[in-house]
């Protein structure tokens, strides 16, 4: 009886739920993919795609073609900005 080897996950896909790992590996990175942004924020990331369109929100980079970045200190001063004092 041949058994199967469990394979590891890359941390990242939507819908999937992350581990602590994958946050660690998060929070060391200088710059971010939409989902690990829309992760960290709480934003679905059609939220964020919106946002691109409509010129507001987290300021982007685009990489290539597609490709769409995130810098950390860019995030981290947009969820700043959203804080509620008293």
């Amino acid at each position: 009886m041949k058994t199967k080897k469990k394979e590891k996950k890359p941390p990242l896909k939507t819908g999937e739920r992350m581990d602590l790992l994958a946050i660690e590996i998060i929070l060391k990175k200088i710059y971010l993919t939409e989902i690990e942004v829309a992760f960290i924020t709480g934003l679905s990331i059609f939220t964020l795609r919106n946002d691109r369109f409509l010129c507001k929100g987290i300021p982007y980079l685009r990489v290539g073609a597609r490709k769409i970045m995130y810098r950390m200190v860019d995030v981290i001063q947009y969820m700043e900005r959203q804080r509620i004092t008293f």
